[in-house]
């Protein structure tokens, strides 16, 4: 059986059980501006499914890196020789 949570749910349980720290408010605004996990509405409350909470949370992480000037190559093209051969 599929399990909804309601929105201070979905910030608690990606916070403890994924590791993700995510506040209730941010939620919010992101279902308004766009951008959050989706969630489906029960009355006229936002409810989401752990599939789609798992689902946003590993789009939102970075592939796995080996130290910070990773991210600065990355982001200026640069190849390390590693990764070029």
């Amino acid at each position: 059986m599929r399990r909804y949570r309601t929105r201070r749910e979905a910030a608690k349980y990606l916070t403890e059980e994924r590791g993700c720290p995510t506040a209730c408010g941010t939620l919010q605004k992101l279902a308004s501006t766009g951008g959050g996990p989706p969630y489906q509405l029960f009355g006229n409350r936002a409810v989401y499914t752990d599939d789609n909470l798992d689902a946003w949370a590993e789009a939102k992480l970075t592939p796995l890196r080996n130290s910070t000037s990773e991210a600065e190559q990355a982001a200026s093209g640069e190849v390390s020789n590693a990764t070029a051969r």
